[in-house]
C-alpha cells in the first residue's frame, strides 16, 4: 500500500445492511494508518442534496417547517435530493420552485459540504439565486407549514438563536454570511 497517502483510512469493502431507494447502511472494512482493521458503519445516499438561498431587496425567503425525526421546528431554505438525471444546479432550482412557489432564473454555487463526513458520504451543496420569479403557490405543500421572506439581519439572528438549525440551510447561510456572499450591517 505504498500509493495509499500518509494516514489515510483505506476501505477494503462494503457490506450491505440494508438498502432502499433512499439510503444504503454498510460496514465498511477499514484498515487504519497503525495497520489495524476495524468494521466502520456507514450510510450511503445515492444523490448529493441541493439548496437555494433565494435573496431579494436584502431579504432570504424561508420556510417554517417541522421536522418529525428530530420533533423540531425551525426556518430552513428550500432544499431536497438532487433527482436522477437531474443536475445538482437543476436540483436546486426545482426544489426552491416547488417548495416555495419561486423560480430561480439563475443559481451561483456557493458551497459544497459534508455535513457528516464520519458516517455519512452525502454532499450539500448550496447555491444562491438574486432573480427568482414567483410563479404562484408551491406545488409541494407538505414542505413548509409558513414561506416568509426575512431581511438579511434577522437572518443572521436567527442563526445565532437557533430558528435556523438543520445542516444544510445552516451551513450554507453561515457561509454565505462569512464569505460575503450575504451582506448585511452586522
Amino acid at each position: 500500500m505504498t500509493d495509499v497517502p500518509h494516514g489515510s483510512w483505506v476501505n477494503r469493502g462494503d457490506t450491505e445492511i440494508y438498502a432502499c431507494p433512499w439510503l444504503q447502511l454498510v460496514t465498511s472494512d477499514v484498515l487504519l494508518p497503525d495497520g489495524s482493521q476495524i468494521d466502520h458503519h456507514a450510510v450511503r445516499l445515492p444523490r448529493p442534496a441541493a439548496g437555494t438561498i433565494v435573496v431579494s431587496d436584502d431579504r432570504v425567503l424561508l420556510l417554517y417547517r417541522h421536522r418529525f425525526i428530530t420533533d423540531t421546528w425551525g426556518w430552513e431554505i428550500p432544499a431536497g435530493a438532487v433527482n436522477e438525471g437531474e443536475t445538482i444546479e437543476q436540483g436546486a432550482i426545482r426544489e426552491a420552485l416547488e417548495e416555495t412557489g419561486w423560480l430561480p432564473q439563475h443559481v451561483s454555487l456557493v458551497c459544497r459540504f459534508y455535513p457528516a463526513n464520519g458516517v455519512l458520504d452525502q454532499s450539500f451543496n448550496i447555491f444562491i439565486t438574486q432573480d427568482a420569479v414567483h410563479r404562484g403557490d408551491p406545488t409541494d405543500t407538505n414542505e413548509a407549514s409558513r414561506i416568509e421572506w426575512h431581511p438579511l439581519a434577522e437572518v443572521r439572528a436567527m442563526l445565532r438563536s437557533g430558528l435556523i438549525s438543520d445542516g444544510l440551510s445552516f451551513g450554507g447561510l453561515a457561509y454565505a454570511f462569512a464569505m460575503g456572499t450575504l451582506e448585511t450591517d452586522r
